[in-house]
């Protein structure tokens, strides 16, 4: 009971010893916050990342792809049993996309992916990315009347109102223009008066007459990445908006190349039915989706004696629980790659690089951030040693009294043990509470410094992502209080040692 008592008394009479309890607090808050900041970015992007790239992928290193899917997919079953949840056949494919903007094309590459209705949404969550509600239940590449993004009161008007509307000013203004010409070829001065602007993104009237009447038919249904259409900023007045380039119900047209050897470009024109958008700007920015059976129609990857059509990869769902790796090895013991020209990975090997980095920055933040908490522990051994040269008469006159060294020890091992549980416990609590207020923080800094903490235009979350995993929480506790009893065991073993007799020569 003494040790106890004497370990208090100690503990309160030392207010230097209150500078350590912060230093541990402020170390285990810290590390609390970046972990389930970490985390909760890190799970955002491996949802995404999977959402996409399924959990195998099974691919053809050629753009002519590999014929029979069929058989490959049923070999596949053969070899993984019950683990597959669901498998789809896809097409692959880098494109031009050009788009039609105030009279001239704005182009850039892309991935054009050909997907099947049915079967991709076994393997990927690829629709829920998607803006109109009725795709988000099931995918479909039909221009839509209306009711794009009814969660965004800023989103431009889209479907085949929009379109109707654009059709008719484009047929109005090639009107107005045959009128000028006729008058200007007759020697008729051209009619003042200015054109209103248009309903879409400019003028287009270079684009290539219609096949179809766009008033009643579309072209195939393309499905772009948002990024790949729009660009996000800030108007005159500050506000962040998204400035679309085209939309829902507008026509772009594809420059690909076909199955053949050696590849030829070919084009085609495609209807944007809808946009996608899973806030990775490596696919909103780079992404296309088409129907599988046209993208293999138009590259020539159908045979025309078999029927049967070629792809470039094969997406695999497996089960929840299901060893990624045990079945991708399964898989390429059964499709050796001297006989076969395929490349099977899961989804964590195609991304290996980013998701090393972002374990790395966690790891390294990790270690720089432990290190308050190992000044703290400096400063508790410096506390210590202090008290046990003060206390030399007090150690002497309990050891005289009957107190063995574990006795002695033990006062100052609890000392250190009360301070690392006082400091870590109060970091805990306070780590918990400002994870759980992140956002509310986040707007509380932005409103004081008068900016944004995450630039909207760059950054495409709404909110701060975190995720706090208990195992870690006792981890940061369990290792502030470690060091707190480490860096108390050296001034204990020197007052333990201490003999009553040298204690009490000189007093």
């Amino acid at each position: 009971m003494y040790k106890l008592l004497l370990c208090w008394r100690y503990l309160r009479a030392r207010h230097i010893a209150l500078a350590s309890v912060i230093s541990v607090t402020l170390g285990v808050a810290t590390l609390i916050i970046v972990n389930a900041v970490m985390a909760g970015f890190s799970r955002e992007m491996e949802i995404r990342l999977n959402g996409i790239l399924s959990d195998l992928v099974f691919e053809s290193h050629s753009l002519s792809g590999f014929p029979d899917p069929q058989w490959h997919m049923q070999q596949i079953r053969l070899e993984l049993g019950d683990q597959v949840a669901g498998m789809t056949a896809t097409v692959h494919v880098p494109a031009m996309i050009s788009i039609p903007v105030n009279g001239q094309y704005y182009n850039r590459q892309i991935t054009v992916i050909g997907i099947d209705r049915e079967t991709y949404a076994q393997v990927s969550d690829f629709s829920q990315f998607l803006l109109h509600p009725s795709n988000q239940r099931k995918v479909s590449f039909q221009l839509h009347e209306k009711g794009y993004a009814p969660d965004r009161p800023d989103f431009p008007d889209a479907g085949w109102g929009y379109r109707r509307n654009r059709v008719r000013f484009e047929r109005a203004l090639e009107e107005q223009r045959q009128r000028e010409a006729r008058r200007t070829s007759s020697g008729i001065p051209a009619a003042p008066g200015g054109i209103p602007a248009p309903p879409s993104a400019g003028d287009t009237s270079s684009i290539p007459r219609e096949t179809v009447d766009p008033m009643k038919d579309q072209h195939p249904g393309i499905i772009l990445g948002i990024a790949v259409c729009s660009q996000r900023g800030r108007d005159a007045q500050g506000n962040v908006r998204d400035l679309y380039y085209c939309r829902p119900g507008d026509d772009v047209i594809l420059t690909l190349p076909n199955a053949a050897n050696p590849p030829r470009p070919i084009d085609a024109k495609f209807t944007v039915v809808d946009l996608y958008e899973s806030k990775m700007s490596e696919y909103d920015a780079n992404f296309a989706f088409v129907p599988l059976d046209v993208l293999q129609d138009l590259r020539g990857m159908i045979d025309p004696q078999s029927g049967k059509a070629a792809v470039t990869s094969i997406l695999i769902k497996l089960k929840p629980g299901t060893d990624l790796e045990a079945a991708r090895d399964k898989l390429r013991a059964r499709f050796p790659i001297d006989r076969f020209p395929y490349r099977i990975s899961t989804w964590q090997d195609l991304q290996g690089p980013l998701l090393a980095a972002v374990a790395m920055e966690t790891t390294i933040l990790n270690i720089l951030l432990f290190l308050i908490i190992a000044v703290a522990g400096f400063g508790i051994l410096g506390i210590f040693s202090m008290i046990v040269v003060e206390k030399t008469k007090d150690i002497g006159i309990l050891k005289a009294l009957g107190a063995g060294q574990y006795g002695v020890m033990t006062i100052f091992l609890q000392y250190g043990v009360g301070l690392g549980l006082v400091g870590a416990g109060i970091g805990m609590v306070l780590g918990l509470l400002f994870v759980h207020f992140i956002n509310e923080v986040a707007d509380g800094l932005a409103w004081l410094s008068g900016r944004e903490l995450f630039d909207p235009t760059v950054y495409y979350f709404q909110s701060i992502p975190t995720l706090l995993d208990p195992f870690t929480v006792a981890w940061i506790v369990a290792g502030a209080v470690l060091i707190a009893v480490l860096a108390s065991v050296l001034p204990a073993r020197k007052a333990a040692r201490m003999h009553p007799v040298e204690a009490l020569r000189y007093e």
